[in-house]
Parts: C-alpha cells; structure tokens; sequence
C-alpha cells in the first residue's frame, strides 16, 4: 500500500477537533472533503476512529493509541517540507572544505579560523591544496574554492571577493630594489607561480610589444616556493601584494611595482549551486568575504 501523508494530516486535525467541522475550519477546507477523507481513513485503518456520542463525536480506544504519533509524524513531515530560517551557532556541528592556493591560506585562513572557532566552535575548516589541474571536486568535496580562477558551467556560483594589486618580490640586496623599470625587469631571470607549470604569463605579451623578453628559469607550483628561491638568488617573481605579504615579509624580500600597467588580480569565491540556500554554508561566505575585506583593507 503506498501512504497518502495527506491522511495524516486530516487525521491529526480530526483527533485534534473531535469533530468533521472543527477539523475542516482548522484546514481551511469543506465539512464533506474532511468528511470523505475520514472515511479514506476509516477503510485504511480497520477502524471508525470517531464515533457519534449524542450531539459530539469520541475518538475510538485506537485512536487515541495513535493520536500522538499521528501529532509527532505531522510536526517532523511540516520541518522538513518547511526548514528552519534561522541558524543556530552555538549548535552548528559541521566541517566545511575550503580549497584554496598556498598564499591565501597563509593569509586568510589564519584569521577565519579564528574567526570561526569564536562565532561557532562546533565547525571545522578543512583546508586543501589548490591541484594542478581542474577537478570535480566543486561538486564533491569542496565546499568553497577560493582563487582567482571562476567555472563557467551554470552550476556553479562565483562570487569575486576583492581584487590584489601585482607587484614584484626580490631579495633586499637585489640590484633591481633601488629601480626597476621595464627594461630592467625583462634583464633579470625569473620564476613563475603555475599550478599548470606554464612558462609564460600575460605580462610576456607586454614584454614582446616593447621588443623585450625575459628568462624563466624555472615555473613552480606555490607562491612559497617562488619566493623560497628569491630569498637565495636574484630572481624575481611577480606575484600579488596583500595576499603574498605574510610570505614575503617571513622570506625578507622586498616588493617594487611592476613596471608596466596591469590589472588587479581577482579574489574569486566558486562554489555549487546546492548550497545556494543552505544557512550555514551562506554564513561560511559571509566569514571567508569579512575575513578577506580585513586583509585588503590593510594594503
């Protein structure tokens, strides 16, 4: 037998009631509709259910066996046709998995941890390493992705945070830290930051439209390892300057603006369209944009 839930729901406002009207004034519906829905009841259950006594109708022995069931089933099947708005911190028991490249987490996730263990202390971050290559984990694993990188397909959402100026990191003794115009940056080797470990990047294409060139000399994965190399060496890496600070001041080098006009790099917040509506994931991006908007706000 496949269960009409709409049965359940007359039957609570009949045990309720104690009567046909009573339960079809609650309802908001007609005294012959509840009246035939008993009589549904009545044939699914074996039982009458409510009985005529005089001028008033009372509940058989197994209805009032059943009447508090029936009220609890009710109550369980309307939380979750209509779920709760509201969220409650205190209780908040979750792990959210946020992926992000190696400044970011060295910048921002300090600070939202902290942030997060105050507001809500029964939520855990799970922080992962940005791959090397595009996976579904947007639609698995990971709850936000933060980078500057945006999915095009429609089932993801992103939202850009913020953006970062570009800058140049050397060591402080660098021959570049006193000037460093185009020229000079196009004469000194280089590393870049690729997760893909591509060997050229946007400002070549400034470089070639001034008859200049540059020499990578090596591509790496994290911003850490770049500026690793930096600190023993004088090559230069061109890379971000909030985001990169905490990196770039624990390595000792120095930045100079890059020489040549370019767009700030974009703080991109993607996630899937499942948790377009879920409270607590919501309130996680509302940590991770307050978190963020902090870090910019001190360049």
């Amino acid at each position: 037998m496949q269960a009409d839930l709409n049965l359940l729901t007359v039957l609570d406002a009949l045990l309720e009631e104690g009567s046909v009207m009573g339960a079809a004034q609650r309802l908001h519906l007609s005294s012959p509709a509840v009246s035939r829905t008993l009589g549904r009841i009545r044939k699914v259950t074996g039982d009458d259910i409510l009985v005529r006594t005089g001028h008033s109708m009372t509940p058989t022995p197994y209805a009032l066996g059943i009447a508090d069931e029936v009220r609890r089933l009710v109550r369980e099947a309307n939380a979750v046709l209509a779920p709760s708005r509201e969220l409650d911190l205190a209780s908040l028991d979750r792990t959210f998995t946020v992926q992000c490249h190696d400044a970011l987490a060295s910048s921002l996730v300090p600070v939202l941890v902290g942030r997060i263990a105050e507001l809500a202390p029964g939520v855990r971050l799970r922080v992962l390493a940005e791959q090397s290559a595009d996976t579904d984990d947007l639609r698995h694993r990971v709850d936000l992705e933060l980078g500057g990188g945006a999915p095009v397909l429609p089932e993801f959402r992103s939202e850009t945070l913020g953006t970062d100026p570009i800058a140049v990191a050397m060591r402080a003794g660098h021959p570049c830290a006193g000037h460093l115009d185009l020229a000079a940056y196009a004469s000194q080797p280089h590393v870049l930051v690729s997760r893909r470990g591509r060997l050229t990047a946007p400002i070549d294409d400034q470089l070639a439209a001034q008859g200049l060139h540059r020499r990578v000399i090596a591509t790496v994965a994290t911003v850490h390892s770049a500026l690793q190399i930096a600190a023993a060496s004088d090559v230069l890496v061109t890379t971000t300057t909030v985001l990169c600070r905490p990196l770039i001041e624990a390595f000792g080098l120095v930045t100079r603006p890059l020489p040549a006009e370019s767009p700030e790099a974009p703080i991109n917040c993607n996630w899937h369209q499942r948790y377009d509506s879920d409270l607590a994931h919501a309130w996680l991006r509302d940590q991770v944009r307050a978190t963020l908007a902090e870090a910019l706000g001190q360049r």
